[in-house]
């Protein structure tokens, strides 16, 4: 069950993650969480950060598709307007079905995607539950109400997991041969 729950990789945010370590690592596809992973929620829209981000996954041949917990169509709908790519809110993460729903639509194997999110519990998992690539990066500007405290306090030890694979050589930073 822990398993389930290690990213692959833990990137100080999105912008770290380019298309030649996604390439370089088979990933074809990004499954991207919108709230806290790419802007804040207060963000209506996306930034030109990401939008310069997206552009440059998108020139390098990366296909794109925001699969969202967050339960207003509207939000996610107006965040992609001006973006254009397949989106699913109300994805219902960790469970398989939002993730399913843009991987086919991308036409992509689950191991040839990465989902990039801010929560362990969501993202992290969904991915693991596809079989795609996990990579956290940490929330932007964090929710202060009790149930998100009591989440980041639960994903600390899993966090702390991961770093001590990390420096044991257990998590890989590049593709390799073995088992992560």
């Amino acid at each position: 069950m822990i398993k389930k729950l290690i990213p692959d990789r833990i990137f100080e945010n999105f912008g770290q993650i380019t298309p030649e370590y996604l390439i370089g690592n088979g990933i074809e596809a990004l499954l991207l969480d919108i709230d806290n992973t790419l802007v804040t929620y207060d963000d209506e829209e996306p930034t030109e950060a990401v939008i310069k981000w997206l552009e440059g996954m998108k020139k390098a041949g990366i296909k794109i598709s925001f699969v969202s917990n967050n339960s207003s169509l509207a939000r996610v709908e107006k965040f992609n307007k001006k973006l254009g790519f397949f989106a699913v809110s109300r994805a219902k993460k960790p469970l398989p079905y939002g993730f399913g729903r843009a991987l086919d639509n991308m036409g992509v194997k689950a191991e040839n995607a990465a989902s990039i999110g801010d929560q362990i519990f969501t993202d992290v998992w969904a991915a693991r539950n596809i079989g795609a690539h996990a990579f956290l990066v940490p929330p932007i500007k964090d929710k202060t109400t009790l149930f998100f405290k009591v989440k980041r306090l639960l994903e600390k030890p899993l966090i702390k997991k991961y770093r001590e694979l990390e420096k044991t050589g257990k998590i890989h930073t590049e593709k390799q041969g073995e088992d992560k």
